[in-house]
C-alpha cells in the first residue's frame, strides 16, 4: 500500500491513497484525514486503506485523480518524532579517517543516533534554503521508517513487528557549522535543518521482496545536477538494521504513533557504487589524495533522490530539489 499527503488542508495536509504506478490518487477522509491520523488509529483504519489500494489499482475508483508530486507535502509534513540513526558504519569510518580520527570500537556494536527537528519536514520538490553557502550545504539520501506506538524497552526481536512505512529521506547537513557544534559537546541543532520525504510512503508488504522485514534491498539512487552521484543499495553494509535501531531509540523512553527512525546515510563498502552524500566522497578524495575536491552544494544545484524497483518503476517517487539562498523571513 502506498500513502501520501497533499499540500491542502491545513498544516498536516490530506491523506491520500496513491496506486502502486503512482499515477493516481484518492483522498480517504472517510478513514482518516492526515498521515497521523491513521498511524493514531491505525489498526482500525489499516484494512480500509487497503481496500481503497486494492480498488485504485483494478481501475475500480473513478473518482480518483492524478497523483501530482508537485502538490504533495512529505507524508508526514510535522511529526512527533524524527531520530536519525548512522547504521552504515562504512560511511562513519570513511569520514573519521579522512581527518585522522579512529573509530572507536563501540561503533560497530552501539548504534550513533541524534534527534533532529520534526515540526516541519519539507515537501519534496520544496526547495533547500540556507542563507549561506559558506555553511556547507550536503545532501544525505537515507532511508527511514515510520513507526505504531513503541513501548519503552522493546527488543529489537519485537521493533519490528511496529514498523507501518518506509520512506527515502534527505537529511539536510550544513558541514561548515558541525566541528563548532560538536566541540560543545551538545550536539547537532543549527547544522541539522530541515529534512525531505519522499513523495510517498510505502507499507512493508508494499514492497515485496524488497524488505525483508528488517532492511530495504535495491539501489538508492542520487543525482546531482542531472549526474549520476551514487547508488548504493541500501540493504548491503547496514550494520544496524531497523528494528536495532527502533531499539536502541526506545531504550529509555516510549516512542509515539508517527515517530520517524532514519538509516543514516547509505554507503557501501564497494566505491564503485559511488555516494549518498558529499561529504563521504570528499573523504574518499582525502584518502586517496590528500586533498578534497568536490564542493558542497551551490545555490542553483538540484539534488534527485529515488529508488526504483526491478522493473525500473519509481518506488516512493523522487526527492527533487534545488538549493537557493534564504532571504529572511518576509516582514
Amino acid at each position: 500500500m502506498k500513502l501520501a499527503t497533499l499540500r491542502e488542508g491545513g498544516r498536516d495536509g490530506t491523506l491520500v491513497v496513491v496506486s502502486r504506478d503512482l499515477a493516481r490518487c484518492v483522498p480517504v477522509p472517510q478513514a482518516a484525514p492526515t498521515l497521523q491520523a491513521a498511524l493514531d488509529d491505525w489498526g482500525e483504519v489499516c484494512a480500509e486503506l487497503a481496500s481503497v489500494y486494492r480498488l485504485l489499482n483494478e481501475g475500480e475508483y473513478p473518482s480518483a485523480i492524478p497523483f501530482e508530486p508537485s502538490r504533495a507535502a512529505s507524508p508526514l509534513p510535522r511529526a512527533y518524532q524524527w531520530a536519525d540513526g548512522s547504521a552504515y558504519v562504512n560511511h562513519v569510518e570513511l569520514v573519521r579517517r579522512a581527518r585522522g580520527a579512529d573509530l572507536p570500537a563501540s561503533f560497530w556494536t552501539d548504534p550513533l543516533m541524534y534527534q533532529g527537528g520534526s515540526d516541519g519536514f519539507l515537501a519534496p520538490r520544496a526547495p533547500m534554503l540556507a542563507a549561506s553557502e559558506d555553511w556547507g550545504i550536503d545532501f544525505e539520501a537515507e532511508v527511514a521508517v515510520i513507526t505504531d506506538d513503541v513501548p519503552m524497552g522493546t527488543p529489537p526481536e519485537h521493533a519490528g513487528a511496529h514498523i507501518r512505512l518506509v520512506v527515502l529521506v534527505n537529511d539536510v547537513s550544513l558541514r561548515n557549522l558541525i566541528p563548532a557544534e560538536l566541540a560543545k559537546g551538545f550536539g547537532f541543532f543549527q547544522s541539522k535543518p530541515a529534512s525531505a520525504l519522499s513523495p510517498v510512503a510505502v507499507t512493508p508488504a508494499g514492497l515485496g521482496t524488497a524488505w525483508d522485514g528488517r532492511r530495504l534491498h535495491g539501489p538508492l539512487t542520487t543525482y546531482l545536477n542531472g549526474a549520476l552521484f551514487g547508488r548504493p543499495d541500501a540493504g548491503v553494509d547496514m550494520i544496524f538494521d531497523f528494528p536495532t535501531l527502533i531499539a536502541h531509540a526506545a531504550k529509555t523512553r516510549s516512542l509515539g504513533a508517527g515517530t520517524i527512525i532514519g538509516s543514516g546515510t547509505v554507503s557501501n563498502r564497494d566505491p564503485a557504487t559511488g555516494s549518498s552524500c558529499i561529504a563521504e566522497r570528499r573523504a574518499l578524495e582525502a584518502i586517496d589524495t590528500g586533498t578534497a575536491t568536490t564542493p558542497y552544494l551551490r545555490f542553483g544545484d538540484r539534488v534527485t533522490i529515488e529508488m526504483l524497483d526491478a522493473e525500473g518503476c519509481s518506488i516512493f517517487g523522487a526527492i527533487d530539489q534545488e538549493v537557493r539562498g534564504y532571504e529572511g523571513p518576509t516582514p
